[in-house]
């Protein structure tokens, strides 16, 4: 596992040893986990304003119909 996904599971504080078998204990550790990777993707997108090799209102428009069907398909909004 990537440092990034290591520093994600921690923001979800998923403690899979603590989790015993509580099943409600693991969906939301692992709401928390996909909430915080999503975001992570959508963060990713984002456009880069200072890049000056990009046309910033195409990479606009991107990030933003990236973002929403992305959202959407994961059921966020």
């Amino acid at each position: 596992m990537n440092e990034r996904l290591r520093q994600i599971v921690k923001q979800s504080r998923i403690d899979v040893y603590g989790l015993g078998t509580d099943n409600a204990k693991w969906e939301a550790a692992l709401d928390r986990f996909g909430q915080a990777l999503i975001q992570e993707c959508l963060l990713s997108l984002e456009p880069d304003p200072m890049a000056p090799e990009i046309d910033y209102d195409v990479e606009q428009k991107f990030y933003q119909r990236s973002a929403r069907k992305i959202k959407q398909h994961f059921g966020i909004e």
